[in-house]
């Protein structure tokens, strides 16, 4: 068994704030080690992938930031199938495109980015893999749904942005009911997977009286990780790719209730998935 290194990065799209990043790293007994999400710069990223990478035969970058945006404007075909369903669930998308300066014009960090990063961008490839540095898109307030089928349904999407970074939550936002229950969900993978380090890190958040921005993007680093995970371990039927290499995508942890939401609306819009 080769060792293995899930990073899961929420990049905060621009370079104006850190983002965070965290890793999984299976080590060939079998055991995966959890290093805890801490806030980082892109460059920053870079170094933390590197020295990660470095200790593994194969490593898949799960990262919360769109990858491929080749439309000058508007919404990429995967994100207005990720609206609809998000729609009904109470939570929303926003919209990847060139005319973004800073997040997607031509000098935006995330392409310097890739290209020092030079990953591979093969999901179906980076599930299997034993060697290499893989980079894939995920969608943390997708990826809930699918790891917890309580936050499917109706309005059902977990508020748990705290948004202000001084002040009291924006209650429109975030609730803490919802925030628990998040981390909780975190909790119960790493409980199951099992990673003791997850689980434990999950609990300790879970006693935070006023959480911050920065805490939200700590979560959100750990469910890339998560889904990243998911995606090498997990059967491929419990999984969704949502779109393609040429106009964007999402990798995305499902169950029959939501792949059949994410099914329907992708036919409606004439969007690849599998």
């Amino acid at each position: 068994m080769n060792s293995t290194c899930i990073i899961g990065f929420d990049s905060a799209w621009a370079n104006k704030a850190p983002g965070a990043i965290c890793a999984l790293i299976q080590r060939a007994d079998g055991n995966i080690d959890f290093i805890p999400p801490q806030p980082v710069q892109f460059d920053e990223a870079l170094s933390f992938i590197k020295t990660r990478s470095e200790q593994c035969d194969a490593c898949l970058v799960a990262l919360d930031q769109p990858t491929i945006v080749p439309n000058a404007r508007g919404f990429r075909p995967v994100e207005k199938v990720a609206g609809q369903v998000l729609g009904y669930l109470g939570g929303g998308v926003q919209p990847a495109n060139r005319m973004k300066k800073g997040l997607f014009d031509d000098a935006a960090p995330i392409w310097s980015f890739k290209t020092s990063l030079s990953a591979t961008e093969c999901p179906e490839t980076s599930r299997k893999a034993e060697t290499g540095l893989f980079i894939i898109e995920v969608f943390p307030a997708l990826a809930l749904p699918g790891l917890n089928d309580a936050f499917h349904g109706r309005l059902k999407a977990p508020k748990y942005n705290p948004v202000n970074k001084k002040g009291p939550p924006n209650r429109k936002k975030f609730r803490t009911e919802d925030w628990l229950a998040v981390l909780e969900t975190i909790k119960v993978f790493g409980e199951t997977a099992p990673i003791e380090g997850v689980s434990v890190w999950a609990q300790e958040m879970q006693q935070l009286s006023s959480p911050t921005k920065g805490d939200q993007d700590c979560v959100d680093a750990v469910i890339c990780a998560l889904t990243g995970y998911h995606w090498r371990t997990s059967s491929r039927e419990n999984s969704i790719l949502i779109g393609d290499l040429d106009h964007g995508y999402m990798i995305v942890p499902t169950h029959k209730m939501l792949t059949e939401r994410i099914k329907a609306a992708a036919e409606e819009r004439v969007v690849p998935f599998k």
